[in-house]
């Protein structure tokens, strides 16, 4: 058999050639084709990415100029506030000031007032407090003569009476709005003592009237018990002993030994039908005063009823050494006291206004009441319930609603009257 040689021809070779390369040249096309795309893609999320940051980024710069200006506008408000605010406060000073300088301009008028009226009170001749009937002094002078038959006896060359009041401390408030503030009247011990109310059994004994002063009340004082309760306002301290009415119907005297703690003597005053010493303090049956010549009992009896009386006490035995009736009334009568045998009595209103002294007494008739000087206390917050003066340092120790005052007195001569 003949053989008949394999030719091919020009198309078929290179159809077998393509063939033969076709599958590598296609894929990387596709490859390529494929990361043409997807870049495309990347592309056009990462612009779309930018697009939307550059947005955000956009608004968030619009919100940061909005908080700017608005930053801005509330900081010139404030300043605008703070510039109105200054303005009228430099404008309340200069009201306040204005107003302070008016408050003065008035003090000192009133002041001025006060000061004229004092003076023309002292010129009145009218004296509210004395019986200006001449039939009844008379009668007055008759009786005290002749209770009084013997001249009074002098223990001490004591001769001062009140010119005016010096000056006013109030020292502190403790208490109610009637009581009775002291020291020992007969000693310079420097003990406070304190009776607080118009009746009571504890009274309350400082060292020093500093220590009263800076202390809260009564909390640092020493509680003394008395064995029996006061009546009124009227207690005196003379020589380390406490001197007092009982609480009772009977008038009696109680003498207390500050030192040992006990009664060393008591004694009923010798005054049938006693009445209250003052007006305005009607709780006082027996005001008990110490001056330079010693113990003193004020008093008023229904003999007497318009007046009142003054005894001289002996504060060893308290029998009674001498009794006067005095030209002072009990009406309008807040409270009294003596100084070297002089009582003065101090006179008020029921609407407290200024104390006065407006009656005086002498035992040794050197100083009649004409002749004696009105004295005006300064104003203060009531009346005052209770005065006690110290002959050691010519002071007066008042009660006045709840304030513990010292008045300083200022003296001269009776014999300069």
């Amino acid at each position: 058999m003949r053989a008949f040689p394999l030719r091919l021809s020009y198309a078929h070779k290179h159809t077998l050639s393509v063939s033969n390369q076709s599958p590598p040249v296609f894929k990387m096309r596709a490859l390529q084709l494929l990361v043409l795309v997807l870049s495309g893609l990347v592309g056009a999320q990462q612009q779309a990415l930018m697009d939307y940051l550059e947005r955000r980024l956009l608004a968030i710069e619009d919100r940061i100029s909005l908080w700017h200006e608005q930053t801005s506008r509330y900081a010139s408000e404030l300043r605008e506030f703070k510039q109105q605010m200054v303005s009228q406060l430099e404008g309340l000073d200069k009201s306040k000031e204005a107003l302070r300088s008016e408050l003065d301009t008035v003090g000192t008028r009133v002041d001025r007032v006060e000061r004229e009226m004092d003076y023309l009170e002292t010129q009145n001749g009218v004296q509210p407090c004395v019986d200006v009937d001449d039939k009844l002094v008379e009668q007055q002078v008759t009786v005290v003569k002749e209770r009084n038959k013997a001249k009074y006896a002098k223990l001490t060359d004591c001769s001062d009476m009140i010119s005016s009041i010096k000056a006013m401390k109030i020292l502190k408030r403790v208490g109610g709005a009637k009581g009775m503030w002291t020291k020992d009247m007969g000693s310079a011990t420097g003990k406070v003592y304190i009776l607080n109310g118009t009746e009571g059994n504890t009274m309350y004994e400082f060292g020093t009237v500093r220590e009263f002063t800076s202390s809260q009340g009564t909390s640092a004082a020493t509680s003394v018990q008395l064995p029996s309760a006061w009546r009124g306002l009227g207690h005196a301290i003379y020589n380390n002993h406490l001197h007092y009415l009982k609480q009772g119907e009977e008038m009696k005297l109680i003498k207390f030994d500050l030192q040992k703690n006990i009664v060393v003597d008591s004694a009923v005053f010798p005054a049938k039908n006693q009445l209250p010493v003052y007006g305005l303090n009607p709780e006082t049956f027996i005001d008990l005063a110490v001056d330079e010549e010693g113990l003193w009992a004020i008093y008023a009896t229904q003999e007497n009823e318009r007046h009142i009386s003054l005894a001289k006490i002996d504060p060893k035995t308290l029998d009674i050494e001498q009794m006067w009736d005095t030209p002072c009334v009990r009406e309008n009568a807040e409270a009294a006291f003596v100084i070297c045998g002089t009582i003065y009595v101090v006179y008020n209103s029921k609407l407290p206004s200024r104390s006065r002294i407006q009656c005086v007494f002498d035992v040794s008739d050197m100083v009649t009441n004409d002749d004696a000087p009105h004295v005006y206390f300064p104003k203060r917050y009531g009346t005052h319930a209770s005065l006690k003066y110290s002959p050691v340092e010519q002071l007066l120790y008042a009660w006045d609603d709840g304030y513990q005052i010292l008045y300083k007195l200022q003296m001269k001569k009776k014999l300069d009257v």
